[in-house]
């Protein structure tokens, strides 16, 4: 390895928003995500929805309130014959 063109690379610690922490080696002293192995559904086998936004629960009252194009009746065009002279 070159010297001066890595970065230091230090001790870790790393923090989930369930609370999990742990410590391992990175770039950087301190590492906070939003989901880990204790909470991600793949390694637990629960369903959980992630929801940071807002985004379900938006589409949902969408859904209900009937708002879609695609859910709504377009009028159908009346035919009228036209008139032969």
């Amino acid at each position: 390895m070159q010297d001066e063109i890595h970065p230091n690379y230090v001790e870790c610690a790393v923090t989930c928003s369930c609370g999990n922490a742990f410590k391992t080696r990175a770039t950087k002293k301190e590492l906070k995500i939003d989901i880990c192995s204790a909470c991600h559904p793949f390694y637990t086998g629960k369903l959980k929805y992630i929801d940071t936004a807002g985004r379900i629960e938006k589409f949902q009252n969408k859904f209900q309130a009937g708002q879609y194009a695609s859910l709504t009746s377009k009028p159908k065009k009346k035919v009228v014959p036209a008139a032969d002279e």
